[in-house]
């Protein structure tokens, strides 16, 4: 006979990198010269990027499309060309001025949202596996007691790992003295549940 118990651990992290969706966006009378404009504009953004300090392995295109817009089909009004980047920020607090190095590229800019994350994770799911265990732990010695039989030794462990999206959280002082900044990572919940399983001895 044996018992099977689920136990959650929790732990909230603030985020320390940002993840900005951005890009560029042209429209021409031909294809080859919207593509020609959006390369060229693409290129501007990887050399602002530079100049800001965000290294080239912090950079990954994700977008790249050319299509017509049409006025009534099949006339086309214009040629769209698109290329998009994941640009990743690893200090939260230059989040505004790595923006604005990206509308200032120009008319071409665009800006598609942000998103945080933790560079690494470890420690925190370290604390939550801790909490988890010892949670599905108290549970099994509980219903050991109730039903009146000793507790024996783990024979299985099942994990499941969650990351749920930044939660808002209250200013502290080191926020506070970063004056105006518009960007706030708020903070992320790291969600650890494991399965134990009991023998009864």
């Amino acid at each position: 006979m044996d018992i099977t118990v689920v136990g959650e651990g929790v732990v909230m992290a603030e985020p320390d990198i940002l993840r900005l969706h951005a890009g560029v966006e042209v429209r021409r009378a031909s294809a080859a010269e919207s593509f020609a404009a959006a390369r060229a504009a693409a290129a501007r953004l990887a050399e602002a990027l530079d100049r800001a300090g965000i290294a080239a392995q912090d950079v990954t295109t994700v977008e790249l499309s050319l299509g017509p817009e049409y006025e009534a089909y099949p006339k086309v009004a214009a040629y769209r060309a698109v290329q998009g980047v994941e640009v990743v920020v690893r200090d939260v607090n230059r989040a505004d001025h790595i923006i604005d190095t990206v509308a200032g590229v120009g008319e071409e800019a665009r800006l598609n949202g942000v998103s945080f994350d933790l560079s690494d994770p470890a420690e925190a799911l370290g604390v939550a596996r801790v909490g988890a265990f010892r949670d599905a732990a108290a549970k099994a010695a509980q219903y050991a007691e109730l039903a009146g039989r000793p507790l024996g030794r783990v024979v299985s462990v099942t994990e499941d790992l969650r990351m749920g999206p930044p939660v808002p959280m209250q200013r502290t002082m080191m926020a506070a003295d970063e004056g105006n900044a518009s960007f706030r990572p708020g903070r992320q919940a790291l969600k650890v549940s494991v399965t134990l399983g009991y023998d009864f001895a």
